[in-house]
């Protein structure tokens, strides 16, 4: 059975394929959708999501005015106060205790980068009485590549003290030619 390939598609395609192999249990949509079906259903679809948003907005206005016109009476001791309470002035926000919404935040996270670079970038006291300064990272890199890391001591080696640094400036400074070992040996044998 040889099948010929068309070049280009069109509705009848299906049927010409099909008609070597007739089998009874096999079976197909002989039509595609139309396309008057898919716009019916897409103007539908417009006419119903306005009419919600039409019907929605209804329903708030009239909840709105409803709830105006059912506020209870002021407490005479009450300061007045403007009936919209979601627009807000200038006023208020400077009385309004901190931390504050951000109203322009690209604004104020800018100035805070430029504030955390500034103290990044410059020298400073962190607490002057301890004698705890602030350096710019660039000079502190430059310092650590002269110094090095601090180290810590190895397991078993002897902190450095007062006793111990004199114990060893005075074996560096032993002119004797007579090795440590061997004084040691003479006062045992003693």
């Amino acid at each position: 059975m040889t099948f010929l390939r068309q070049k280009y598609w069109n509705r009848h395609m299906s049927d010409e394929l099909n008609l070597h192999q007739e089998h009874e249990e096999v079976a197909y949509e002989r039509e595609d959708l139309s396309p008057r079906g898919i716009f019916a259903f897409l103007i539908g679809l417009a006419l119903v999501g306005v009419l919600i948003h039409f019907t929605l907005k209804g329903m708030y206005g009239y909840l709105e005015t409803y709830e105006k016109q059912h506020q209870p009476p002021l407490n005479p001791l009450v300061s007045q106060t403007e009936n919209d309470s979601r627009k807000v002035s200038n006023a208020d926000i400077a009385r309004f205790p901190q931390p504050r919404l951000e109203t322009n935040e690209s604004l104020e996270i800018n100035d805070f980068r430029l504030q955390e670079e500034k103290k990044l970038n410059s020298y400073g006291w962190i607490d002057q009485k301890a004698g705890i300064a602030r350096i710019p990272i660039d000079r502190a890199m430059q310092l650590l590549a002269q110094r090095g890391l601090p180290t810590r001591l190895q397991a078993g080696a002897v902190p450095p003290s007062p006793v111990n640094m004199a114990r060893q400036a005075v074996t560096r400074s032993n002119t004797s030619q007579q090795p440590k070992t061997s004084r040691k040996r003479k006062e045992v044998k003693q």
